[in-house]
């Protein structure tokens, strides 16, 4: 265990041809500090064609995420990198500083068409890097001088930071905002989420976007088996006395290294559960520990998927947030940016 990390390994990333093996006894890791590595992108915006997902395209100004969720579905992406999706993952953050720009230079591409654009769709933009880099706050900027609509997904307080952006947006609904809120116990957020806003700081940030006109939805993400689960009707009520508008959920989902990182964490923390854990998630994805299939990836399949999704719906009636959906964003506003006057020649 290693005091402020989400996980206590740094596994080679599955593209890795070079792995070291640790000598029986022999500590994972020394006491790591974060780096933070520039990037100079090539591109910025990220487009899908997944038919589970509310938005086709995505921007990400950071690679890896300090917050260190050991759960982070995210994490295998830095074998790309030639990099762990274990400790490297939430110490080694890479932030495209060219991000801002690059976006400009997208909005005047021509035949450029406007859609919402989600920000924060795989690593969390208000990680704490964003408090000095401004890379997201650059690129809210961006969004409103051209009047272009956009989604945001985060669980830490900084968002507040950028609330005169946000309520300008929402003023021209331009803007909603997705928190996820895993659970409302310090203790296991302290070890799920060693570096991530803790839940009362996340239903304030709820309840101060609200009261800015700022729509809100809350996530209760991801649902994990006998870990958080039991706190689904006490998250969705607090929320919705907080002031979300609409909330959704979920599951846990272990892709590639992930499995092996998360039941790693689970033995670390919570042996008497571990195979309780897992052998619920083999029921959600039909007898293995995770299948990308569209829909079922999010929620699961199988008895107990359904009793849960039950749950949801009964504790949605209650807090009032039942069939609650956000108005569409606006894309008819969109300016595209004017392009530098032409040097003529005489």
């Amino acid at each position: 265990m290693i005091k402020g990390r989400g996980v206590s390994e740094n596994p080679a990333g599955r593209f890795q041809k070079i792995r070291i093996e640790r000598d029986e006894g022999e500590s994972a890791v020394a006491p790591l500090a974060t780096e933070y590595r520039s990037e100079i992108a090539k591109s910025l915006i990220t487009s899908n064609d997944s038919p589970d997902l509310p938005f086709r395209h995505s921007i990400n100004p950071y690679r890896g995420c300090e917050h260190g969720c050991s759960y982070c579905f995210a994490r295998p992406t830095h074998s790309y990198l030639d990099l762990s999706p274990g400790l490297d993952f939430e110490t080694k953050i890479i932030c495209k500083d060219n991000a801002v720009a690059l976006l400009q230079q997208a909005f005047g591409k021509d035949g450029y068409q406007c859609e919402p654009v989600v920000i924060g769709a795989a690593t969390d933009p208000y990680q704490p890097i964003e408090k000095t880099r401004r890379l997201t706050r650059g690129l809210l900027e961006v969004f409103l001088a051209h009047r272009h609509p956009l989604g945001l997904i985060t669980k830490s307080g900084l968002i507040r930071r950028d609330l005169d952006i946000l309520a300008a947006l929402a003023g021209q609904q331009l803007v909603s905002v997705a928190v996820s809120v895993t659970t409302l116990d310090n203790p296991l957020k302290t070890k799920l989420e060693p570096r991530a806003s803790n839940g009362s700081t996340r239903l304030a940030v709820i309840r101060e976007l609200s009261a800015a006109g700022v729509p809100v939805t809350a996530l209760f993400a991801p649902v994990i088996p006998f870990i958080n689960d039991d706190e689904l009707e006490e998250v969705i009520a607090q929320v919705a006395e907080a002031g979300a508008q609409r909330a959704g959920y979920v599951m846990l989902r272990l892709p590639w290294e992930l499995k092996e990182l998360w039941q790693g964490w689970l033995a670390e923390h919570y042996p008497d559960r571990a195979e309780r854990v897992m052998s619920v998630m083999r029921d959600l994805h039909g007898g293995r520990e995770y299948q990308s299939g569209y829909f079922s990836r999010q929620v699961g399949r199988g008895q107990w998927a359904s009793l849960f999704a039950q749950r949801f719906e009964i504790a949605c009636r209650r807090a009032g947030l039942e069939g609650h959906e956000l108005p569409p964003l606006r894309t008819d506003l969109f300016r595209v940016p004017s392009k530098p006057d032409q040097l003529v020649l005489w």
